[in-house]
Order: C-alpha cells, then structure tokens, then sequence
C-alpha cells in the first residue's frame, strides 16, 4: 500500500496533464477559430459570385469550403479528444485522492489515467494531421486567387 506521501504525489502528478492540454486547446481553439473567419469569408465570397453569375468563380470558392471544412473536422476531433483525455485525467485525480480512503479506486485510477493519456494522444494525432495539411489549402488559395484574377482581366477586355 502506498504511503499518504506517495499517494499525494501521485495525485499531482497527472495535474500536471491538466496544463499542457490547456495549452493544446488553446491552441486548436484559434486555429478553428480562423478556420471559421476564413469560411464565414468564402461562403460570403461565393455568394457574391453567384449572384454576379460568375460561376467559376462560385465553384472555386466551394472547393476552398469543402477544403477547410475538412480541414475544421480534423481540429473538432483533436478538440474532443483532447478534452475528454482531461476529464479523464481530472477523474484520476479524484479517484487517486479517494485512494486514501478506498485503496481499490486505486486500480481504476491506473485503468482511466492510461485510457485518457491515449484520448490526449488521439486528438494530438488529429491535431498533427490538420497541421500537414495546412499549407496545401494556401497553395488551393492561391490557385482560386490566380483563377478570379485571371477571369477579371478577361472580363475588362
């Protein structure tokens, strides 16, 4: 049986988890945050172009939607992910205090930390594939960009 020292610093230990995923959701927040921005800008930027009837424009811009709203899943799932590995964590160390006084909560304890460090890994997984496929939607802008500048001076002559 573990001694109340050891307990209590097991108990701190996966706090410490606490923080670094407060620090990964804070950042996913605002790349989904932009990503949002960006989407609210093309849906608006599609519709013009619509309305205008320039439809290569219209489908250009509903390439770059489906693209970043693909992109926008990724992070939801690193989100979720990360998040239900921090109740987890939070639980642990609530059982792991509960182990002073009831030493079995001490296996499920061990049982949850693993499965929320494996949740964390999961949504950082997520978080790592949205990562790679960023600058592939900045080169697809910059072939939508291309393609509107180019049907505008075909529409000035």
């Amino acid at each position: 049986m573990l001694t109340k020292l050891e307990l209590f610093q097991a108990f701190v230990a996966p706090a410490i988890f606490v923080s670094a995923s407060g620090l990964f959701v804070l950042s996913i927040n605002a790349r989904l945050m932009a990503m949002v921005s960006r989407l609210r800008v093309f849906h608006r930027e599609k519709h013009l172009a619509a309305m205008a009837g320039k439809k290569q424009e219209a489908v250009a811009f509903q390439s770059q939607i489906k693209s970043i709203e693909r992109r926008a899943e990724k992070i939801k799932n690193a989100f979720f992910y990360l998040l239900l590995g921090t109740i987890g964590v939070m639980m642990t160390c609530l059982l792991l205090g509960l182990g002073l006084y009831a030493p079995e909560a001490l296996v499920f304890a061990v049982i949850l930390f693993v499965l929320s460090v494996l949740s964390m890994m999961v949504g950082l997984a997520f978080y790592i594939s949205e990562v790679a496929i960023a600058l592939t939607s900045v080169k697809e802008e910059e072939k939508l960009y291309g393609l509107i500048d180019s049907l505008d001076l075909a529409d000035e002559h």
